[in-house]
């Protein structure tokens, strides 16, 4: 690569690029020092523990260092897609996220622009606190919540007999086919009103003035959700969607162990139960790391994939 010339003096591209970038740090060394905690939190506990994939190459032991651990290379990669267990937990995971994907996606969208759509500000603020609310209640109060609501005692099956709709309680919590969908309706409760803040956020940055030529136009609320309204998130909407998408894989946890039980367990095991029960209870830590390593590995595939197709199709991207 040749060189360019400034003022008859030969300057190299890469000392160019160096200058500009110190320059362009230079003149924002406020936000910079700002973001150093932050980029230290991230140094520390986000990529400092990474050294420890290593575990899922190695015949890990407790307490004994890595390289004096057996290495076995893929082992406990080709284990697990051989396991009997695969496709049951694939088929947990994938129906749980795409359940979620397809109802719990658009409601937080939903729910910002009926917030936004509300003409009393008093009353916008206490739906906004209310619908917020859920999501600093645990999996713990959640889950005896549910109990408490679906049991055969519970609140919902007394309903029912008085309305006359069965006749004996129907036991919701231990039958699976009714747990993708209590799974789906409970994660949606409670992170339906944390989602909406993104939205309504982007919401706000819409320019007033594009609702008031709409008004000059003749559009109605509804064209003006649909023409002015949706167009200006949807950014916000196709960003979020690749993110979802990238963590398909990650249908919970702690919901599922809380609310489900040995006579839902064929519906309710997926990835993460299934790495906790056999890496963390079992002490295979090394077969439990290949797991996470993998299920990472396919949600960042899944992010760029996304990313590719969405910015082909829309011109919009993460990166």
């Amino acid at each position: 690569m040749s060189d360019i010339i400034i003022d008859n003096m030969p300057v190299n591209p890469k000392q160019s690029k160096f200058r500009h970038i110190f320059k362009t740090v230079k003149k924002e060394r406020q936000l910079w020092i700002l973001c150093i905690p932050l980029v230290a939190w991230v140094a520390t506990f986000a990529y400092y523990p990474m050294y420890g994939i290593i575990i899922a190459f190695i015949k890990y032991v407790p307490g004994k260092p890595f390289l004096d651990c057996q290495w076995v290379g893929l082992k406990y990669f080709q284990q697990f897609f051989e396991s009997p267990d695969l496709f049951l937990i694939l088929r947990n995971t994938l129906a749980i996220s795409g359940l979620d994907l397809l109802f719990g996606f658009p409601a937080p969208i939903l729910l910002a622009i009926l917030i936004n759509e509300l003409a009393f500000k008093r009353f916008k603020k206490f739906a906004q606190t209310v619908s917020y609310m859920p999501h600093f209640v645990s999996w713990v109060v959640v889950s005896s919540i549910m109990f408490t609501t679906l049991g055969t005692d519970g609140v919902f099956n007394e309903v029912l007999q008085l309305l006359g709709i069965v006749h004996e309680p129907v036991a919701f919590l231990s039958k699976g086919e009714y747990f993708w969908g209590l799974i789906t309706i409970s994660n949606i409760w409670k992170g339906i009103g944390w989602g909406s803040i993104i939205y309504l956020s982007a919401i706000a940055g819409i320019d007033e003035e594009l609702y008031q030529a709409g008004a000059v136009d003749g559009l109605g609320r509804f064209g003006m959700i649909w023409h002015i309204l949706l167009p200006g998130i949807k950014t916000t909407i196709v960003l979020l969607f690749i993110l979802q998408i990238g963590g398909i894989l990650n249908a919970g946890f702690e919901q599922q162990l809380l609310i489900g039980n040995s006579q839902t367990r064929e519906y309710y095991d997926v990835i993460d139960t299934y790495a906790y029960r056999y890496g963390i209870q079992l002490g295979r830590y090394s077969y439990g790391a290949a797991i996470g390593l993998m299920k990472s590995a396919i949600g960042l595939s899944l992010v760029l994939i996304t990313n590719k197709i969405a910015k082909k199709v829309s011109d919009l991207s993460i990166i």
